[in-house]
């Protein structure tokens, strides 16, 4: 039996989330700020054969932030979740820097010209073309990504870090 759209058809690749979603998943884990606590993490997701694409840790005298992205977000969640850390989760804008001479600059300025936020930008261990990225949070991811998108910047998926790149092929 045939379908109307034909055998052939092409699907397209939808998230987890049930739709084409151009952001990437970021886990954000509270951890004691004590000698091996972040060590212990790292190992617990890499000994999993998870590659770790984004690292950032915000600090203080008690307990520390580390923000994480890897290469597979389904794995990662249920890895993490029973980890037994306290974990959240948010959307960042991956975003492939442009070839000129001040990439971040011009990622920032394009942003800004529509008065957007960024509230932190961190960098990714994914290149593609010869070209570095970035993890972007701003105030309104919409926003963002309607305004990067008519500024013809490209954008890194959670589907392109499944996928070969230039740091862990």
């Amino acid at each position: 039996m045939s379908s109307k759209f034909g055998d052939d058809a092409p699907v397209e690749p939808l998230t987890s989330r049930g739709r084409d979603w151009p952001c990437l998943r970021q886990f954000g884990l509270f951890m004691e700020n004590k000698v091996g606590a972040l060590q212990n993490m790292l190992r617990r997701v890499e000994r999993s054969d998870l590659k770790i694409i984004g690292l950032s840790i915000v600090d203080s005298a008690d307990c520390s932030i580390a923000r994480l992205i890897t290469n597979n977000y389904e794995r990662s969640r249920e890895l993490l979740e029973f980890s037994g850390l306290t974990m959240f989760e948010t959307d960042v804008i991956g975003v492939l820097l442009p070839e000129t001479d001040q990439p971040h600059t011009s990622v920032c300025s394009g942003l800004m010209s529509a008065e957007l936020n960024v509230q932190y930008v961190y960098p990714l261990m994914y290149r593609r073309d010869g070209r570095g990225s970035i993890a972007v949070y701003v105030d309104n991811i919409d926003e963002a990504l309607r305004v990067l998108k008519e500024q013809n910047y490209d954008l890194v998926t959670e589907d392109d870090l499944l996928e070969y790149d230039e740091y862990f092929g």
